[in-house]
C-alpha cells in the first residue's frame, strides 16, 4: 500500500488535468487565430486565389488597326492567312503527350518535328526560344503559312489530328503600295515579354501574353491605339486542368486606324531615287582615295514646309518589314542586325548622324549677322586661309574676291566664314576667354541642333553642337587615352591625340573655323536639317516633325486629329530671313546647285537650295543637298557619296519633278503631278468605319526600290561619324 495521502494524489491528478486543459485551450486558441487570419483578415485574397486556380483564360487577339497614308492607302494592314495551331491541353490528354500527332503534323506541313515540339513547349527561365509564352490553354500557332491543301488535309483527317486546328486568321501585312516599303517608318511587331507585361500591368493599356507589340517606327509610337483590346474567355477547370464549364467572355475590340501624312506615291519615288543616286555614286571615281565612292548609306526627307508634316522618309539600306510577320528566322535576323548588311533597321533620317558640311552655312550666316557683321558687307573670298602654320583651303582653291554673305552662300565660299569665325574667336578671348559671346554655337542651339526635333518616331538621336561645355566634357572623358596614344608614334593620328591631350579642353582657333562650315565635331541628322530648311521657307517657325495625322476608331465615329506643333523660332529678323531666302534662290539659279535645276520653272515655283560636301576622317565625303519651295523642304544625304549636287542633286530634282509634274523642258503637267500642294484633308471615312482609299499607280520601274542595296554595303555605319577631319572642304 502506498503511503501517499489521498489528498496528495488528488492534487496531482487535478494539476495534470489543468495542464491538459491549458494545452488544449492554447491549441484551440492558435487554431482559431489561424482560421480568423485565413478566413477573415486575408479571406478575400485567398478566396480570389482559390477561384483563379479553377478559372483559366483563353485570349482572342484583337484585330490590329491599319496604318494608312494621307489618301487612305494601307501601308500596314491585315490579311487572312491559314494558321495551323495546336491545343496543348488536348495533346497532354493523350498517352504519348501528342508526340504521334505532332509527327503526323510535321509530315503534312513539311516542318521538322523537333521545331514543332519546341513551339508548343511552355517558356520558363530554363527554356530557350522558340517556346510558347502565352497561356497553356490558348491554341498555340505552329505556322501562318499553311497552304489550302495542307489545311484541308488536317481538317478532313481530324481523327488523325486531335487538338490541331487550321483556321483563317488575320495576320499583319506590310502592303508596299506602289513598291513603297516605308520600312523604317512603319517598324515591325514581335511578341510581348514578361518584363513588358509587368511594366504595363497598372497602366491604361495592359498587355496579355498573346499580344504582339510595336518594336520600332509608327507601330511602336501608336501601339496602344493600334493594338485594340483582346477578347478574353474564362473557362472553369478542375485540378487536372480539364475544362468543366464556361465562366465569362469579353469580346475583342479592334484597334484604331492611324492615318499618316505619308503619301505612298511620293514615298515610292523618294525610295527609288535615293537608291538610284547611291547606285550612280558607286560608278563615280573618288580622286582622293583612288577608288569609286562606296555610297554605303543614305536618307531623304520630304516635309511640308508650313506644318512640319513628313510626306516621305526613306532610309537605305532598307528591308522588307514582312520578314518579321509570323516570327523572323535566325538567318533573316542576323542579316537585319549584322554589320555586313550595314544595319538596315537603322532609320538614318532620324538616327543617322554626320557632319553637315556647307548646308550648315545658313546657321553661320545668321550667327554672323547677329554678331554684328552686315549681310551685304564685303568679305574676302580667298583661295585659302592661314592660322599660324595651318592652311584652310577653299573648295578647289577658288577665289571670288570681296563678296557679301549672300554671295558666299551662293558659291559656298568657305574662306568668308573662316575669316568671320576666326575674328569672332579672337573677340571672345581666343584661348583665354573670359566672357565669350559664342555667337556661332549659341545660334546653332537656337536653330534646334544638339537636341531632338520631337518627331513621333522612337529612338531619335540629338546630334551634337561641339560648344565649350561639350569640349570640356569630351576632353575629361578621353584625355587619358589621348595622352597615352600621343606618347609613342609620330604619325598623323598620334599628333592629333597629343594635341588633344594638351589642349583638347580649349576652343581652339582651328575648331572655330572648321565649325563655321559644318565640319569638325558637329553632328546633325537629316530630320533636323529638314526642319531648319522648312522653317526658312515658312518664315522662321520650327515645327515638331510629325507623321501621324489622325487616329480613327474602328467604327469611324471618333476621330482624333494630330495637330502640328511648333517648338521654336529661328533667331533671324524678317530682313535677314528675306536676305537668306534670296541667296538660297541664287544657289539654285546661279550658284552651286544651278546645274541641277536647269530648266526649272523658277518664276512659277521658286526653288531654294544649298549644297554640302562634308569631309570625314578615314572615310569618303558625305553628300548633302538641302532645298525648299513654298510648299516643301527636301533634304538628302549619302554617306561616302561624294559632293552634294553631284550625288544627291539629281535625285532631289526628280522628286520635285514628280511632286509638281515638271517635265524635262520645264513645263508643268498638272495631270502627272503627284502632290502639287500638300494634302490638308483626311480621306473619306464611311459610316461603318471603312476608309475610302484612293488608287495608287505603281512607280516608274526604271529602278526597283525593293532591291534594298544591303548586299552592296561595306559595313560602315553613318551614325558613327564622330571623328571628323580637321580640314575644311565644301562644294563650291
Amino acid at each position: 500500500m502506498s503511503n501517499i495521502p489521498e489528498t496528495g494524489r488528488t492534487s496531482r491528478v487535478t494539476a495534470r488535468l489543468v495542464a491538459i486543459q491549458i494545452l488544449v485551450f492554447s491549441l484551440l486558441l492558435t487554431l482559431g487565430g489561424r482560421l480568423w487570419y485565413l478566413q477573415i483578415r486575408n479571406g478575400q485574397e485567398y478566396a480570389s486565389k482559390a477561384r483563379s486556380n479553377h478559372v483559366q483564360q483563353v485570349v482572342d487577339p484583337a484585330t490590329r488597326g491599319s496604318i494608312l497614308d494621307s489618301r487612305g492607302v494601307p501601308l500596314a494592314d491585315n490579311e487572312t492567312r491559314l494558321v495551323v495551331s495546336a491545343s496543348r491541353t488536348e495533346l497532354l490528354k493523350m498517352k504519348d503527350d501528342g508526340k504521334a500527332v505532332l509527327g503526323r503534323l510535321s509530315d503534312v506541313l513539311g516542318i521538322p518535328e523537333q521545331e514543332i515540339r519546341n513551339k508548343v513547349r511552355l517558356c520558363d527561365a530554363k527554356t530557350p526560344q522558340p517556346c510558347w509564352n502565352g497561356s497553356p490553354y490558348q491554341p498555340i500557332p505552329i505556322t501562318d503559312k499553311a497552304t489550302t491543301q495542307q489545311a484541308l488535309q488536317i481538317r478532313e483527317r481530324s481523327e488523325d489530328f486531335p487538338g490541331i486546328s487550321a483556321e483563317p486568321t488575320a495576320v499583319r501585312r506590310y502592303a508596299a503600295p506602289a513598291k513603297a516599303e516605308t520600312a523604317q517608318v512603319l517598324g515591325y511587331l514581335s511578341p510581348v515579354t514578361d518584363e513588358e507585361i509587368k511594366k504595363a500591368e497598372h497602366t491604361r493599356s495592359p498587355l496579355l501574353r498573346s499580344d504582339q507589340i510595336g518594336r520600332s517606327g509608327l507601330e511602336r509610337t501608336y501601339d496602344s491605339a493600334l493594338r485594340g483590346k483582346a477578347g478574353v474567355t474564362r473557362y472553369e477547370v478542375d485540378n487536372l486542368g480539364r475544362v468543366i464549364g464556361k465562366a465569362h467572355s469579353d469580346p475583342a475590340v479592334p484597334g484604331s486606324n492611324v492615318i499618316t501624312s505619308i503619301d505612298a506615291r511620293v514615298q515610292a519615288v523618294a525610295e527609288k531615287e535615293l537608291l538610284q543616286a547611291m547606285k550612280d555614286a558607286r560608278l563615280e571615281h573618288d580622286k582622293n582615295t583612288g577608288t569609286n565612292y562606296k555610297a554605303d548609306a543614305g536618307a531623304v526627307v520630304v516635309m511640308e514646309a508650313k506644318t512640319g508634316r513628313v510626306v516621305a522618309m526613306a532610309s537605305n539600306p532598307s528591308y522588307d518589314p514582312n520578314a518579321w510577320v509570323g516570327g523572323i528566322s535566325g538567318k533573316d535576323y542576323a542579316k537585319l542586325t549584322g554589320k555586313k548588311s550595314n544595319y538596315p533597321l537603322l532609320n538614318r533620317a532620324t538616327q543617322g548622324q554626320a557632319a553637315p558640311g556647307s548646308i550648315f552655312k545658313v546657321i553661320s550666316t545668321t550667327a554672323a549677322v547677329n554678331a554684328g557683321y552686315p549681310f551685304n558687307g564685303h568679305y574676302p573670298c580667298t583661295s585659302s586661309f592661314n592660322i599660324g602654320s595651318q592652311v584652310f583651303k577653299n573648295f578647289e582653291s577658288e577665289n571670288f574676291g570681296p563678296i557679301s554673305l549672300g554671295r558666299a552662300l551662293e558659291v559656298s565660299c568657305d574662306t568668308v566664314f573662316y575669316n568671320i569665325a576666326y575674328d569672332q574667336w579672337k573677340k571672345d578671348g581666343g584661348n583665354n576667354p573670359k566672357h565669350p559671346a559664342d555667337w556661332f554655337y549659341k545660334t546653332a542651339h537656337q536653330f534646334g541642333l544638339g537636341k531632338k526635333t520631337g518627331i513621333d518616331l522612337p529612338d531619335e538621336v540629338s546630334g551634337r553642337v561641339p560648344d565649350r561645355r561639350w569640349k570640356k566634357d569630351y576632353w575629361e572623358a578621353n584625355k587619358t587615352g589621348w595622352c597615352a596614344q600621343g606618347k609613342n608614334a609620330d604619325d598623323y593620328v598620334s599628333k592629333i591625340a597629343r594635341e588633344n591631350c594638351e589642349s583638347g579642353m580649349k576652343m581652339r582657333a582651328g575648331d572655330s573655323v572648321n565649325y563655321s562650315i559644318g565640319q569638325g565635331d558637329t553632328l546633325v541628322t537629316p530630320i533636323q536639317m529638314a526642319t531648319i530648311y522648312a522653317a526658312l521657307s515658312n518664315g522662321g517657325t520650327l515645327h515638331d516633325p510629325t507623321l501621324g495625322k489622325a487616329i480613327v476608331s474602328p467604327d469611324g465615329k471618333k476621330i482624333e486629329k494630330i495637330t502640328p506643333k511648333a517648338h521654336g523660332k529661328l533667331p533671324d529678323s524678317p530682313a535677314t530671313l528675306k536676305q537668306i531666302d534670296s541667296a538660297l534662290a541664287g544657289v539654285a539659279t546661279r550658284g552651286t546647285a544651278a546645274w541641277r535645276f536647269q530648266g526649272w520653272p523658277q518664276e512659277k515655283i521658286p526653288m531654294h537650295a544649298k549644297t554640302g560636301t562634308a569631309e570625314v576622317y578615314g572615310k569618303q565625303t558625305t553628300s548633302w543637298f538641302a532645298t525648299y519651295t513654298k510648299d516643301y523642304a527636301i533634304v538628302m544625304t549619302i554617306s561616302q557619296g561624294g559632293t552634294g549636287s553631284g550625288a544627291s542633286g539629281p535625285a532631289v530634282r526628280k522628286i520635285y519633278d514628280a511632286l509638281y509634274g515638271v517635265d524635262e523642258q520645264g513645263g508643268i503637267d498638272k495631270k502627272s503631278a503627284l502632290l502639287p500642294v500638300p494634302e490638308s484633308s483626311l480621306p473619306v471615312i464611311e459610316r461603318d468605319g471603312t476608309i475610302q482609299a484612293q488608287p495608287v499607280e505603281p512607280a516608274d520601274d526604271a529602278t526597283d526600290p525593293s532591291a534594298d542595296g544591303t548586299d552592296q554595303a561595306d559595313g560602315t555605319d553613318q551614325s558613327d561619324q564622330a571623328d571628323q577631319s580637321d580640314q575644311g572642304g565644301d562644294e563650291g
